[in-house]
């Protein structure tokens, strides 16, 4: 584990200011993504802020200030900077609609600015959560903090989950592509990844059980615009209330037993809906070991996530596990065992965010 290395007073106040600057252009991409301004100069091609606040249905005195922005923070290119400020014509430089426009791009990070805006828009609530030990829930945080997240996994989901991560789980192919194959997930978002599923595997019967009443009814939009309805659905319940018991071949929970209040009776149902020799799967955030990650990258975004939404959401409904974000493979082994599971098991899945898990009975 690194040694603590802490920065002089001076040194802080500049990588302060650096992060200040970072947020700023964090939430200008939140303007640009929400106002369609990215959107329409990759789909239109460059605009002058009038026509870019035309194709828009904005003002062209906002648009022309978020353009010299985006210029001076080097975000988009601007063809002439010398010419009067309502000729000047920005463009969105080659490569940079993955980053900030193509929702399918394993390079889409533009859902980052509805994170950072959710984050500044609830302070003032977290602040009085932290002071009466009460939560926040998803529902509380609003449309921008559930869009966010599904937004922002749906590349993983749709790319590289299937053939990259669960085709390499020994077994768990073949049971899939078996004729009346049935899946279920605990908390499915947005959905994508059960669309993945149903697209890879046409055996597959999926179902997805979430309290958000308002990601449940975005996941079925999703499944219906994928033409799946037939296959997929989703329900807003308790997955302890499905009629699957011992039924399916693979149950997983992505990216969300560490915003659970009662994680261990999630774990227990999700054992209780497989079959004898299915797969129960859990992935969630790649975080240490132990604590001690001091200035890692994954560490510290984790950290930040946790004390803004994910630890006040987790504490929403009482009692509450009160995990947070930063769940170590220690802790989901204890709820595991807790859960009536014999042990979990680290897959060797690489990824940059998230580790797998598979329980063991």
């Amino acid at each position: 584990m690194a040694e603590q290395q802490l920065a002089s007073p001076e040194e802080l106040v500049g990588r302060l200011f650096e992060a200040a600057i970072g947020g700023i252009d964090i939430l200008s991409v939140y303007l640009g993504e929400k106002l369609g301004y990215y959107q329409s100069l990759d789909a239109s091609g460059p605009a002058t802020p009038g026509e870019l606040a035309q194709r828009t249905g904005t003002h062209p005195r906002y648009a022309q200030e978020w353009l010299e922005q985006q210029a001076t923070t080097q975000i988009l290119a601007v063809d002439d900077p010398t010419a009067p400020a309502e000729q000047r014509r920005y463009s969105l430089p080659e490569g940079y609609a993955d980053v900030l426009v193509n929702p399918l791009s394993p390079a889409f990070v533009a859902p980052m600015g509805r994170f950072l805006k959710v984050m500044g828009a609830c302070a003032e609530k977290v602040l009085e959560v932290y002071r009466n030990g009460n939560g926040l829930s998803w529902g509380d945080m609003g449309a921008d903090a559930r869009e966010a997240q599904a937004a922002f996994n749906r590349p993983f989901y749709a790319g590289d989950f299937i053939d990259g991560y669960l085709k390499k789980i020994p077994g768990l192919d073949a049971a899939l592509a078996a004729p009346g194959a049935r899946v279920a997930e605990i908390g499915p978002g947005g959905g994508w990844a059960l669309i993945a599923l149903a697209q890879a595997f046409p055996a597959v019967t999926a179902e997805g059980f979430d309290l958000d009443e308002a990601s449940v009814d975005m996941a079925r939009a999703n499944v219906a615009a994928a033409g799946l309805a037939d296959r997929v659905s989703v329900h807003c319940q308790d997955a302890a209330r499905a009629s699957g018991e011992g039924k399916y071949d693979l149950v997983m929970a992505l990216e969300c037993i560490h915003d659970m209040s009662n994680p261990v009776g999630v774990l227990r149902t999700m054992k209780a809906l497989a079959k004898p020799g299915g797969t129960v799967l859990v992935m969630d955030e790649r975080v240490g070991e132990r604590f001690g990650a001091f200035g890692d990258p994954i560490e510290r975004l984790m950290y930040g996530a946790s004390i803004f939404i994910c630890l006040p959401d987790g504490m929403s409904a009482q009692p509450s596990a009160a995990t947070g974000t930063v769940m170590r493979p220690s802790t989901l082994r204890r709820y595991a065992v807790d859960a009536g599971f014999a042990d979990i098991e680290v897959l060797p899945l690489e990824h940059d965010l998230f580790r797998f898990y598979r329980l063991v009975s």
